[in-house]
């Protein structure tokens, strides 16, 4: 799939919309005839369009204004059987992701059978369902969402109670050595787990889609934040909902987001799927990305389940500062960051050890 590179994409007004003009003759070509003469008319730059950007200005187009790159899923992919930490540390670095094959091949079918059974214990528990602001809970923690019109209920599953507190196998994964190999290499020797696990689950036949997102907008840091590695748990393509990512976007900062179907999302008419890059996988392969890391999935339109388990590190010394799950939330906890309190925010520590200075909070 091709996506924007800063040194092929020149064209900014296009690629501010739908990226390079590689990918719009690929995708949408009628699109790009257009909006080229768009920016003809009103620059007077272009001579020859319709599939080519002007040099003229291609110094000027940088990642602020063209976040993304022309990126195969093998450019940001390792193996953890041949896992060099150095050069897997810089790509991650360099685009704010990436694939591990294999990480947590050996571990996937104990998760596999925790989730079901997690799964099973919340659909016991449907007719138990409390109203929150995010949807509904069972008392197990499952949070639901509501559910198509296709569904046999008006409520599906979208966060499973499937947490370190209840799963033996989910906690013992978070201290993969291999992984925290790569974490280490990324954020350094100390090492703290951010909250306690989380097992996003995708009901078959039109399981809830995940509009293109930031991490920070639900947790924003005041350092970097924390890195998340998602594990699929099953075999993963673009039909049960593959998570999609766009390489590079962690260098634009945080992002406004608007109130979806699926809480705090981007705005799909500037942020359309086309942009993202989607990573199909198998059960044990693991993908990497940072909190300002654009990403999301679609639905789910097999006849199967799609699970998948997300650890998160970060620094010690690092914490969340405004925290919310809805625009308006949002807006609220804002006003409020310097009131956090970082001292009750601490997590276990899985590397390293937690370092106090005095006079810090």
């Amino acid at each position: 799939m091709c996506l924007v590179d800063a040194s092929v994409c020149t064209n900014v007004h296009l690629n501010e919309r739908y990226g390079c003009d590689k990918c719009m003759a690929a995708h949408e070509p009628h699109l790009l005839t257009q909006l080229a003469g768009e920016y003809s008319a009103s620059t007077g730059e272009i001579e020859d369009s319709q599939y080519h950007c002007p040099t003229t200005i291609r110094a000027h187009v940088t990642w602020e204004r063209c976040p993304m790159s022309i990126l195969h899923v093998e450019d940001i992919e390792v193996h953890a059987d041949d896992l060099h930490l150095a050069s897997a540390s810089a790509t991650y670095a360099e685009y704010g992701c990436l694939v591990v094959r294999g990480l947590f091949a050996e571990q996937a079918g104990a998760l596999l059978a925790d989730a079901e059974a997690a799964a099973d214990t919340a659909r016991s528990l449907f007719e138990s369902a409390k109203q929150v602001p995010e949807g509904w809970t069972t008392p197990d923690g499952t949070l639901w969402i509501p559910a198509p019109s296709s569904f046999a209920r008006d409520k599906q599953i979208m966060v499973l109670g499937l947490r370190y507190t209840t799963s033996a196998a989910f906690f013992h994964s978070a201290f993969n050595p291999r992984l925290l190999d790569l974490v280490e290499a990324i954020l350094g020797a100390d090492i703290e787990l951010f909250l306690d696990g989380q097992c996003l689950y995708k009901e078959p036949v039109g399981g809830h889609p995940k509009h293109l997102h930031q991490d920070a907008a639900y947790f924003e840091h005041k350092f970097e934040g924390p890195i998340a590695a998602l594990t699929y748990l099953v075999d993963t393509d673009i039909v049960n909902g593959a998570l999609h990512v766009i390489p590079g976007s962690h260098r634009l900062g945080n992002i406004a987001h608007i109130n979806t179907f699926s809480h705090l999302g981007l705005d799909g008419s500037d942020w359309p799927w086309e942009r993202a890059l989607p990573i199909p996988g198998r059960a044990g392969d693991t993908i990497l990305f940072g909190v300002k890391t654009v990403h999301g999935s679609k639905e789910n339109h097999s006849a199967s389940p799609r699970p998948v388990i997300i650890h998160r590190y970060r620094r010690p010394n690092d914490h969340v500062v405004v925290s919310a799950t809805n625009v308006a939330k949002r807006t609220e906890a804002e006003k409020r960051r310097s009131e956090v309190d970082a001292s009750k925010q601490q997590g276990l520590m899985v590397r390293g050890r937690r370092r106090f200075e005095a006079g810090a909070p």
